[in-house]
């Protein structure tokens, strides 16, 4: 009779057999419910029907993290955790169909066992899909798309968005654009990339931290803001995959994404130049090219991605960036005028006048005729002399107070000293 009471509920099992029996202990705080994908934050407590508990992560005092809707829970977990609100504590009573099965589990759970667990979740959170997994683009997945192609640089993407910051919808559109130049479009980073994760006819949330939203100035969005995106990916034309391409394709591609980005330079569009010279460098990272024709090729074009990566880093602020492409490119070529002329320019508007003397000496030395490097060696001692003059003028009020300070502490000895005698005088008298 006690296990008759025990198995009561709302059955939430798909096939509506009985299989899961939901009860809520404790109703949540939110309407909104983890999806699949979404990684999960729990506490449990799993016992048998007789009672017997055979594990707890409140007995550990540790929550318990899972993704859900991936099978690495079991099935009951994955339907029923779905149905939860954030603050809900409830009852899953599973028969072993949905947990264990025949097979059971270790000692504590044998051959179809019903199990019941107690559960509460705490918090859910999308998938971490940015490239360097911290966080700054988040996705949950509310219709999966098909299939498992997905859009790669190049290719050209029809979609659907909407984005809201602080609940305020700023942009809303349907658009076609080639991933690599969504900048062009006003398609933040974030997205671009979100979309490179997507299958046909997936739509998603996709959260975004301030680290990418670059390409939102139009919309006046905060650079510090996070905002919030519903993308439909409705169709793509396939780009090219870097992964398969024989070595003179990897040549040809290289090429061609060459010539766009001395395009884009031409317009003044730095950042996303700048990603065609970086895919270029990872098409060209594995040098096995035996015919001499090729190697010299890919020397030309190395050097030439290397030297106007610099320019681009040059253009948009990112100095220490631009030295280390010149050094990449003057590592191909040790006499290459442009790189060290560039290079001298990062140094000098790092401030730092004798590095950037340095590079505009080796640039006259290839170029005499060079009369910007000869501009900015004048421009660069005369920072130097600037420098110096307010560093001698600095120490100079330093030590004249010092010498101020010096002489007041020796009156106030001197009076002291004086008062003493006076009073002595004074006893003594």
């Amino acid at each position: 009779m006690a296990t008759e009471i025990d198995l009561k509920g709302e059955d939430i099992s798909p096939a509506k057999d009985g299989g899961i029996l939901k009860e809520i202990i404790k109703e949540g705080y939110s309407n909104e419910k983890p999806i699949t994908n979404d990684k999960v934050f729990v506490h449990y407590v799993g016992t048998l029907l007789d009672g017997t508990k055979f594990d707890s992560s409140r007995d550990r005092n540790q929550k318990f993290e899972f993704e859900l809707g991936k099978g690495s829970v079991i099935k009951a977990w994955d339907i029923g955790v779905a149905t939860m609100k954030r603050g809900e504590i409830c009852r899953l009573i599973c028969k072993s169909e949905y947990a264990y099965g025949e097979n059971g589990s270790g000692d504590k759970i044998g051959p179809n066992a019903t199990l019941i667990f107690e559960i509460e979740l705490f918090d859910f959170m999308g998938e971490d899909i940015s490239e360097g997994k911290d966080q700054s683009v988040i996705r949950r997945i509310f219709t999966k798309g098909e299939g498992w192609a997905k859009p790669s640089d190049g290719s050209i993407v029809d979609i659907s968005l909407k984005g809201t910051h602080e609940n305020r919808i700023f942009d809303e559109r349907r658009l076609k654009f080639t991933v690599g130049e969504g900048l062009l479009k006003d398609i933040p980073e974030g997205i671009e990339y979100g979309v490179t994760r997507m299958t046909k006819g997936e739509n998603s949330q996709l959260k975004l931290k301030s680290k990418a939203i670059d390409g939102l100035e139009k919309f006046n969005i905060p650079k510090t803001a996070h905002v919030e995106y519903i993308v439909t990916l409705h169709d793509f034309e396939k780009g090219v995959d870097k992964w398969s391409i024989g070595d003179a394709e990897k040549i040809q591609e290289s090429e061609k994404l060459k010539k766009r980005a001395a395009e884009l330079i031409k317009d003044g569009h730095y950042r996303i130049a700048y990603k065609k010279y970086k895919t270029i460098i990872e098409y060209l990272k594995t040098d096995n090219y035996d015919d001499e024709k090729d190697k010299n090729k890919v020397r030309e074009l190395k050097l030439a991605t290397h030297s106007n990566m610099a320019l681009c880093c040059l253009k948009l602020g990112e100095y220490a960036q631009s030295i280390r492409a010149c050094d990449s490119a003057l590592e191909l070529d040790s006499k290459n005028e442009k790189c060290f002329f560039r290079r001298g320019q990062s140094y000098l508007a790092m401030l730092d006048y004798k590095e950037a003397i340095k590079d505009f000496q080796e640039v006259l030395k290839l170029n005499p005729s060079n009369t910007a490097a000869t501009q900015h060696i004048q421009t660069c001692r005369e920072q130097i002399k600037a420098y110096q003059h307010q560093e001698k003028q600095l120490y100079a009020k330093i030590f004249s107070k010092m010498t101020t300070n010096n002489e007041k502490a020796n009156d106030q000895a001197t009076n002291g000293d004086a008062k003493q005698n006076k009073d002595e005088t004074a006893t003594s008298n």
